[in-house]
């Protein structure tokens, strides 16, 4: 190489490099005053360093955790490997980059499940989640979270549990569904007070604030903003405050005050350009466009504008090896207008600032080459692995389907048995008033033949009373096949006025004759207190008279199971009560039986949990009571202890 080549490159290095060597130079003045011998006593210095810098300089501890991961490779020391691996992929997710990030949790995944280390393999399914949340697959992103969450009542661990239900929570948020989102972050919150970990706090009041802004409640949100911040500021954590100050810039752009977003995002943008999080400052830098297009300010919008294209190629573009040399291209420009305007100097500095970019754009041409062939590596892998998880959700969707389309015909062959017994009283009564109307009727023609004309009238009279009742009881049978027709048939989703009282009354006495066919030693003795002036609701009666046979079936296996244990002498009982209080109905349905622990009370309402032995219950009726509920706006409580009983109080609006 010529010296002028040399030259050139030094130029275009000094030049071209500027802002990257601002950021390496200053990592390595860091670094250096590191003095680091590696041998098998450092591993864990190395990751202690490495978790030190985890919420204040990412940068560092990618370093640090690299380091730690080489040397427990050399050292054979598997957890190690694993813990090293899993911060090196969340150093990358916090740069932005979601395949290199992928593939580190995936290998300490790989690697925690054929060392059948659990709690590792836990913290590494919620990594993984944690990604395809940020990448909008929020489905994809529970099954791995929730996988997490099995494992986690398996071997707890108070820190990683709290951060996965923080997760969840986000992923919730994703998916529009706050009740959710809002559910499992509160967990997520008590859980890090509990521990007094102040970083996760942090991360959990920030996707607070969301869900806040998200339901239009700007105050709350903005009083854990300043809550948030601070606790940040203390703790030196200075990954989060970019998030925060974009969500008050959101906050105050959703209230028209466009300066105070402004001023917010901008902190955003600074933040996230100090720890290096692409997806931030991408995020901020396109909030404040936005902000600009309302003004006159175009050059600020185009100096943004390209901070928002220039973090969209690094995140997601296609088409970076050409935008890089657009780039140069125009530091050419403005390199030969400089050279231009320097009189004497002009010649020199045009020759070599144009050998300057001829080897700057070759380097950049070599390491774009390099590092596509490596995505498309990386690309393939994740392709295969998409598809065997697509496989697997689709395999978990249908399994569900088939488990709730179980749970429905257990529902309704329940009810079957219950109706079958309420409808075999009006036939006995058909029955019987036939068989005496067939004898009345031959009294009556024998009365004819002999002239007696007021003995015939009397029969008559018999006759006709009983063919009342028989169309009495005929129309009661009649009303019980629809009943029973109506309830196996989808819902029509349309909410009518309902006689609340009458819909208990009824699913009270089918629920209790249906458990009184499955089982004949089943006795327990039913209690009822309805409202006399409750009325009618609005709602949906098909979906309710579910969520009443769901509450009342465990009432009664509660009551009836606590009967086998204590023997005679023990009175099982379930209470049903209907009350109105103000704008609501309260159905209430109370037992005596076993109870349910404080220890999985949180999660009675999850879908497959079930306390009954395998075999006896799927786990999705009160999942399903749970949702049915919600979507008429209202709720479930429930008050229990072990070996105390329960109280079930479901809670529906009027109107």
């Amino acid at each position: 190489m010529t010296k002028i080549a040399i030259s050139a490159l030094l130029f275009m290095l000094t030049l071209g490099f500027a802002q990257g060597m601002k950021i390496t130079s200053s990592l390595n003045l860091e670094l250096t005053q590191e003095i680091i011998t590696l041998d098998s006593n450092d591993v864990h210095d190395l990751l202690q360093k490495s978790e030190t810098y985890f919420f204040s300089k990412p940068d560092s501890c990618l370093y640090f955790a690299q380091q730690a991961l080489d040397l427990a490779r050399k050292l054979n020391l598997t957890k190690m490997e694993i813990f090293s691996l899993q911060v090196c992929g969340e150093a990358h997710r916090f740069f932005g980059d979601y395949p290199k990030s992928l593939d580190y949790q995936l290998q300490a995944l790989e690697l925690s499940q054929s060392s059948k280390l659990r709690q590792e393999e836990a913290t590494s399914l919620g990594f993984i989640g944690y990604n395809y949340s940020e990448l909008g697959e929020y489905r994809q992103a529970l099954a791995y979270q929730f996988s997490a969450n099995a494992i986690y009542d398996q071997f707890p661990n108070a820190l990683s549990s709290a951060f996965n239900q923080s997760n969840i929570g986000n992923t919730y948020t994703g998916l529009g569904l706050l009740d959710s989102a809002f559910f499992f972050l509160e967990k997520a919150w008590a859980g890090a007070q509990a521990i007094e970990h102040q970083n996760l706090m942090v991360l959990t009041q920030r996707r607070l604030i969301k869900v806040k802004l998200e339901m239009g409640e700007y105050n709350e949100a903005l009083k854990i903003y300043h809550s948030a911040i601070e606790r940040a500021r203390k703790a030196d954590d200075r990954v989060n405050p970019s998030a925060l100050n974009l969500l008050v810039a959101e906050l105050y752009l959703k209230l028209h005050q466009q300066d105070s977003s402004l001023y917010y995002a901008r902190l955003a943008l600074a933040d996230g350009k100090t720890t290096s999080q692409r997806q931030h400052v991408l995020q901020a830098a396109n909030h404040i466009v936005n902000i600009l297009r309302e003004s006159s300010s175009a050059d600020s919008i185009i100096y943004y504008q390209d901070i928002v294209l220039t973090m969209k190629d690094s995140l997601f573009g296609p088409k970076k090896f050409q935008q890089l040399q657009g780039l140069a291209l125009r530091e050419q420009q403005r390199k030969l207008d400089l050279v231009h305007e320097q009189g004497e100097f002009r010649n020199k500095s045009r020759m070599l600032g144009l050998s300057g970019i001829l080897i700057f754009v070759l380097v950049i041409a070599f390491i774009l080459y390099k590092n596509y062939r490596q995505k498309n590596k990386v690309n393939l892998i994740l392709e295969k692995q998409k598809l065997n998880l697509e496989q697997t959700l689709n395999d978990l969707k249908a399994t569900q389907t088939q488990l709730i389309q179980s749970e429905k015909m257990a529902s309704l062959g329940e009810l079957t048995a219950g109706i079958a017994h309420e409808i075999q009283n009006p036939l006995n009564f058909v029955n019987n008033f036939s068989e005496v109307n067939t004898e009345l009727i031959e009294d009556a023609n024998q009365e004819i033949g002999k002239g007696n004309i007021s003995d015939v009238k009397a029969i008559l009279k018999n006759i006709k009373d009983n063919e009342e009742k028989i169309n009495q009881h005929g129309k009661r049978a009649d009303a019980i096949v629809k009943a029973m027709l109506q309830h196996s048939r989808s819902s029509s989703g349309v909410k009518e006025p309902t006689n609340i009282n009458s819909l208990v009354d009824e699913y009270v006495r089918l629920a209790y004759h249906g458990l009184r066919a499955k089982d004949k030693s089943f006795n327990v003795t039913l209690n009822t207190s309805f409202d006399e002036g409750l009325g009618t609701a609005n709602v949906i009666s098909q979906d309710i008279g579910r969520v009443i046979l769901n509450v009342l079936n465990n009432a009664f296996y509660a009551a009836h199971e606590k009967a086998k244990q204590m023997g005679e002498g023990f009175e099982p009982l379930v209470a049903i009560s209907t009350k109105h209080a103000g704008e609501k109905v309260l159905i209430s349905v109370k037992d005596n039986g076993i109870g349910i622990s404080e220890k999985v009370i949180d999660k009675i309402f999850q879908p497959f949990f079930t306390t009954k032995p395998t075999g006896q219950g799927t786990g999705l009726g009160l999942s399903l009571s749970y949702d049915i509920v919600k979507a008429h706006n209202g709720i479930i409580k429930i008050n229990a202890n072990q070996n105390e009983g329960a109280e079930f109080v479901i809670e529906l609006p009027v109107g």
